[in-house]
C-alpha cells in the first residue's frame, strides 16, 4: 500500500490520478482502484483533471477568473527569514475549490441524485444521503490548509452571487465550528476579514475587468455580536451548538458545567443561555451558505448539528429560497463504524501529506528501544509508567535543544487516562524534571476527547485563562512547554509546535477517536516549504498498538533509536431604489459604453531595454562590518519603515540570484508583466553589478547583498525599471471601439462604510455616498437642476472606469466622479475635485478623448464631460448644467 513511484514529493505540483494513493497493492491500481476509494472521488479527480488541463472549460466568468488568478498568477510576498518569498497554493487546496467549482458550474451537482453520476463503486444510494440539499465533503490531512479552501470557497460564492446573474449561491456565510477552541483559531484568519487580504484570495481590482478588492463587502458577526442590519455580505461565525433550536442543548460559559463551553459536548440536557437564535437570523435573509469546519461532527441525521442546519434550510425554503451549498472540510469524514462520508468530492489523504512534508512525519521507538521500556509494579501512576515518562521527556529535550536554535519551542505532549492521573503526571513532570518547572499546562478531558469539568472544577475565568494559555502556547512569551491532558483533544488545539506524543492509555472504537486524531495535534508544521519535520510518538503497548493501527491508511510509520545521547462598523447598503414607487428605474438608467482599451503593453519591445541609458541617481556603496552583513533589513519601499530585521549566519547569506529574482520579480508583479522573466532578469543582474552604486561591483560579495537591502537600492532599482520599461513599452492604439455596456439599473447591490449620504431623487440609487462634501454639495446642486433628468455617483460598482497612462508611465484605471443624462437628451462626465492632485491633468485628458471615441463609435447619444472644482464652484455659483458646461467645460491650471 505504498505510494506510486512517480508520486511527486513537492506539495504543488499537480497530482495524476493515476499516481493517488488508494488502500491496497500496487499491483492492483488498475482493477481495484475505483472500487477502494471514497466512492465519488476516482471519477471526480479525473473530470476535474479534464476541466483543468481544458483551461476551465464550461466554468462561469468569474470563477474562471478566480481560478485563473488563485493558480496561474505570481504572488510574491515578503519572507519573513529571506530577502524574498512567493506564495502558491497546495495542489490539495486546489483540485478542492476546483472540484466545487467543477461539480457547480459544469456537472451542476445540485443534490445526491447529482452527485450519485460520479460513484465508482456502484455501491452507492439514495438512503446513503440524509440531506436534501447540496452537500460537498473535503477530505483533507490536518495540516494541509481546509481554512484556506474555507476562505477560497466563501470568495468564490460571494463573487459568483455578485457578478453572475443567474447565480444561486450566497453572499452570506455561516461557519461552524465545533468548538470554542476551533472557533478562536478561524476567528484569528477572519477577523477584519485577514486572510482574504494576507494570502491572494482577492483579485486585484481590474484584473480581469472586476473590481475585486472594492467589492467584497462582508461583515464579521461572532458568536452573540450579532446585529443583521444588512440582507447580504454577512459572515455568521459561531460554535456549533450556538446552531441548536432552542429546545437543544447551548453550552454557555455561565452553566454549572463550564468545561463543556470550552471545548463543548453533546447535547444532555437544557439551557435557555444562548442570546442568539440563528434561525432568527435565517428569517432575515433569502440566501445561505454553510462552511463546516472539522466536519466529521455532521454523520448522523439523528444529532441536534444535522438537525439544526436542516431546520435552517427548510426556514429557506419555506421563503422560496433553499440553503446554497454546505460545505464540510475535515481530516476524518468517517461515521463510528469507520465508513467513509458519501458525499466526499476531494480527497487529500494523511499519507499523501506526509510523503510531501506538508505535515510532520511520526517517528516511532524501533524495538530495542521499545524493549528498554516497561510498566512498573506499582500502584502509583508516574510509577507505573516512568520509563514512558522518562523517554519522552529526554526525545522532548532533544528537539528543544534543537528547534530553540531558530528560535522556535518544542511542545511535549502526555496524555493519561483520568483527571486524578493527569494531575499526578502533572506534578511529577514538574518535580523531577527542572526545565519543566513552572512550564506543564493541564488540560482535562473526556475518554472520547472532549473537555469536561475536572473533579476540583474551575471558574469561568480560569477557563477562559486556559483557553488563552492553550492558544498562546507556541509563543516564545508562553512560559509553557508541556501540555498533559486526559486523551488528546480532538480537534481544534492545532498548535505547531508538539514534538513529543507520549501516549499512557489505551483506545478504542467506543471512544470515536481516530488514530488520524490522534496523532493531528502534533501534525501541523512549525516551519514553512519543503523541509521534513518529525513528531515522536512514544507510548504503552496497547497506545502503539492504536498508532500502528493508521499504517492501514498507507503510512509508513518511520522507527527509530530513542533514549539519551473590534467590531467592524455596520456598512450601508447602496442599491438601485427599486422599492421606491416615486421613481421610474427605467426612466432614470443611464447607459455607459464601454470601449476597448487604448493603452497596451507591446512586450517584444523588452528586449531593447538598455540599463546604460537609464536616468537615476547612483547610490552610495558602503562598507558594512562582519555583524551588520549579516543582519538584512527589509523596509517599506513606500513608508521606509523597517518591516523585518534577520540576522543570519555565514552559511545563510542570501544568494545573489535570488536577490535579482525578487527584484525582476516585483517589478513584473507592479507593472503586469506576463512574460519576459529571463530577458529582465539579465537586465537587472547588469544594471545592480556595474551602474547602480557609479561602480563596478562583485555581486557575490556578502557586503553587495547587504548593500541591496537598504531602502534606496532597493527603491532605485525597482522605480528606475518600471519608468524604463512603461517607457519603452507603453503604446497607445490609436482608436477604440465599444466592446459592451452598462446600464446603472443592473448595478447590484453593494456595501460602502458608514459616511456622509443624501437621498436622491433624480437617481437610480437609493443613496448617494458622498467621499467628500463637495460630492455631497454638487449632488445637491444635480437635485435642483430643471436640465438634469437623472444622475449617479461612478461607484466602483458600476464598474465605469477608464485606462489612461498615469505619471509614473503606467498603465492605470481612472473612475470619474458622477454621470448626469441632460434633458436634451446629453450624457456628461463628470469630475470634480475639491484638492487638486498631479493625475488630473492626464485623467481630464483621456476623459476628453474617451468622449471623442464615443461619439466616433456611435450617434445615438452624444457623451460630454466636465471638470468642477470646488473653488470655481463656489466662486460662479452655477444655477443649471448648462453654466458647468459653458464654464467648467474643461480643466484649467488653478
Amino acid at each position: 500500500m505504498g505510494l506510486h513511484p512517480d508520486f511527486p514529493t513537492l506539495p504543488h505540483a499537480i497530482l495524476d490520478p493515476d499516481v493517488r494513493w488508494f488502500p491496497a497493492d500496487e499491483t492492483l491500481r488498475d482493477i481495484t482502484m475505483d472500487k477502494l476509494m471514497p466512492p465519488l472521488v476516482a471519477q471526480l479527480r479525473r473530470k476535474v483533471k479534464e476541466f483543468r488541463d481544458g483551461g476551465y472549460v464550461g466554468a462561469s466568468d468569474t470563477s474562471k477568473s478566480l481560478l485563473n488568478w488563485w493558480f496561474f498568477e505570481p504572488h510574491l510576498l515578503p519572507g519573513k527569514d529571506t530577502i524574498m518569498g512567493s506564495f502558491q497554493y497546495y495542489f490539495a487546496q486546489r483540485e478542492a475549490i476546483e472540484t466545487i467549482i467543477y461539480l457547480y458550474d459544469v456537472a451542476g451537482a445540485k443534490d445526491k441524485y447529482d452527485l450519485m453520476r460520479f460513484d465508482s463503486s456502484g455501491l452507492v444510494s439514495a438512503s446513503m444521503f440524509d440531506e436534501t440539499w447540496r452537500r460537498y465533503v473535503i477530505k483533507m490531512a490536518t495540516g494541509s490548509g481546509k481554512t484556506k479552501v474555507m476562505s477560497l470557497a466563501l470568495a468564490w460564492s460571494f463573487y459568483h452571487k455578485l457578478y453572475e446573474p443567474d447565480s444561486d449561491l450566497s453572499r452570506n456565510f455561516l461557519v461552524i465550528a465545533p468548538n470554542i477552541i476551533v472557533l478562536d483559531r478561524i476567528y484569528h484568519d477572519f477577523q477584519g476579514l485577514r486572510i482574504f487580504f494576507e494570502d491572494p484570495v482577492l483579485p486585484d481590482n481590474g484584473y480581469d475587468g472586476r473590481n475585486w478588492r472594492d467589492d467584497f463587502q462582508l461583515t464579521l458577526h461572532v458568536q452573540d455580536e450579532v446585529s443583521v442590519t444588512q440582507n447580504t455580505g454577512n459572515i455568521f461565525l459561531t460554535n456549533i451548538h450556538r446552531v441548536y433550536s432552542n429546545d437543544e442543548v447551548i453550552p454557555s460559559p455561565d452553566d454549572d458545567n463550564t468545561m463543556d463551553y470550552f471545548l463543548g459536548k453533546r447535547p444532555t440536557g437544557k439551557t435557555t443561555d444562548s442570546k442568539v437564535d440563528l434561525g432568527m437570523i435565517v428569517r432575515d435573509i433569502n440566501e445561505l451558505m454553510v462552511l463546516n469546519d472539522e466536519a466529521h461532527h455532521i454523520h448522523d441525521a439523528k444529532l441536534a448539528w444535522f438537525k439544526s442546519i436542516q431546520d435552517i434550510h427548510n426556514r429557506l425554503l419555506q421563503k422560496g429560497s433553499s440553503l446554497s451549498l454546505q460545505v464540510d472540510v475535515t481530516a476524518t469524514p468517517k461515521h463510528n463504524n469507520g465508513a467513509i462520508f458519501v458525499q466526499t468530492v476531494s480527497d487529500y489523504p494523511l499519507v499523501e501529506a506526509i510523503y510531501q512534508n506538508v505535515v510532520k512525519h511520526p517517528v516511532l521507538p524501533d524495538v530495542p528501544s521499545r524493549n528498554k521500556l516497561s510498566e512498573k509494579q506499582s500502584a502509583k501512576f508516574t510509577e507505573k509508567y516512568a520509563d514512558y515518562l522518562d523517554l519522552g521527556v529526554i526525545e522532548w529535550r532533544k528537539a528543544y535543544g534543537e528547534h530553540i536554535k531558530m528560535g522556535k519551542k518544542a511542545i511535549l505532549f502526555v496524555m493519561t487516562d483520568d483527571t486524578r492521573n493527569c494531575d499526578e503526571v502533572a506534578e511529577y513532570l514538574e518535580n523531577f524534571y527542572p526545565e519543566l518547572a513552572g512550564a506543564v499546562l493541564t488540560i482535562h478531558t473526556k475518554k472520547n476527547g472532549d473537555i469536561s469539568e475536572a473533579a476540583s472544577g474551575k471558574a469561568k475565568e480560569e477557563l477562559e485563562l486556559l483557553r488563552k494559555q492553550s492558544n498562546e502556547i507556541d509563543l516564545a512569551e508562553s512560559p509553557y512547554k508541556a501540555i498533559v491532558s486526559v486523551l488528546m483533544l480532538k480537534e481544534g488545539w492545532d498548535v505547531r509546535n508538539v514534538t513529543t506524543i507520549v501516549g499512557l492509555r489505551a483506545y478504542s472504537a467506543k471512544s470515536n477517536i481516530l488514530p488520524e486524531q490522534t496523532l493531528g495535534r502534533g501534525l501541523r508544521k512549525m516551519y514553512p516549504g519543503n523541509i521534513e519535520e518529525y513528531v515522536s510518538v512514544i507510548g504503552t503497548d496497547a497506545f502503539m498498538d492504536f498508532v500502528e493501527s493508521i499504517q492501514a491508511e498507507g503510512i509508513q510509520l518511520e522507527r527509530r533509536e530513542m533514549g539519551i545521547g473590534t467590531k467592524p462598523k455596520t456598512p450601508l447598503i447602496v442599491e438601485v431604489d427599486h422599492e421606491n414607487t416615486d421613481k421610474d428605474i427605467h426612466a432614470l438608467d443611464i447607459e455607459i459604453p464601454v470601449l476597448t482599451p487604448r493603452a497596451y503593453r507591446e512586450y517584444k519591445n523588452l528586449g531593447n531595454l538598455d540599463p546604460s541609458g537609464f536616468a537615476f541617481q547612483a547610490i552610495t556603496y558602503q562598507q558594512f562590518s562582519e555583524e551588520q552583513q549579516r543582519e538584512i533589513v527589509f523596509k517599506d519601499i513606500t513608508t521606509g519603515e523597517i518591516t523585518h530585521t534577520t540576522v543570519l549566519d555565514t552559511a545563510g547569506i542570501s544568494d545573489y540570484r535570488s536577490v535579482m529574482s525578487y527584484f525582476t520579480q516585483t517589478i513584473m508583479k507592479e507593472l503586469r508583466l506576463v512574460s519576459g522573466y529571463d530577458v529582465l532578469y539579465g537586465k537587472v543582474k547588469v544594471f545592480v553589478r556595474d551602474l547602480l552604486f557609479g561602480m563596478s561591483v562583485e555581486l557575490e560579495s556578502p557586503n553587495t547583498i547587504r548593500n541591496l537591502s537598504e531602502l534606496a537600492a532597493t527603491k532605485t532599482i525597482i522605480e528606475t525599471f518600471k519608468k524604463a520599461i512603461n517607457d519603452l513599452t507603453v503604446r497607445d492604439k490609436g482608436d477604440a471601439e465599444i466592446q459592451s455596456g452598462i446600464k446603472l439599473r443592473q448595478t447590484r447591490p453593494f456595501v460602502v462604510k458608514d459616511q456622509g449620504y443624501m437621498i436622491p431623487k433624480k437617481s437610480v440609487f437609493n443613496r448617494l455616498i458622498g467621499d467628500s462634501h463637495f460630492e455631497l454639495e454638487f449632488a445637491s446642486f444635480l437635485e435642483k437642476c430643471v436640465d438634469v433628468v437623472s444622475y449617479a455617483k461612478n461607484y466602483l460598482a458600476v464598474h465605469f472606469k477608464l485606462d489612461y497612462v498615469n505619471a509614473n508611465g503606467n498603465i492605470s484605471n481612472y473612475y470619474p466622479d458622477f454621470i448626469v443624462r441632460l434633458t436634451n437628451g446629453y450624457v456628461v462626465i463628470v469630475e470634480t475635485k475639491g484638492q487638486e492632485d498631479l493625475g488630473v491633468p492626464l485623467k481630464m485628458k483621456r476623459l476628453k478623448q474617451w468622449c471623442a471615441d464615443v461619439n466616433k463609435a456611435q450617434t445615438k447619444i452624444v457623451y460630454d464631460f466636465a471638470f468642477v472644482d470646488n473653488v470655481g464652484f463656489e466662486k460662479y455659483k452655477p444655477k443649471s448644467f448648462a453654466n458647468i458646461l459653458s464654464g467648467f467645460k474643461e480643466y484649467k491650471e488653478i
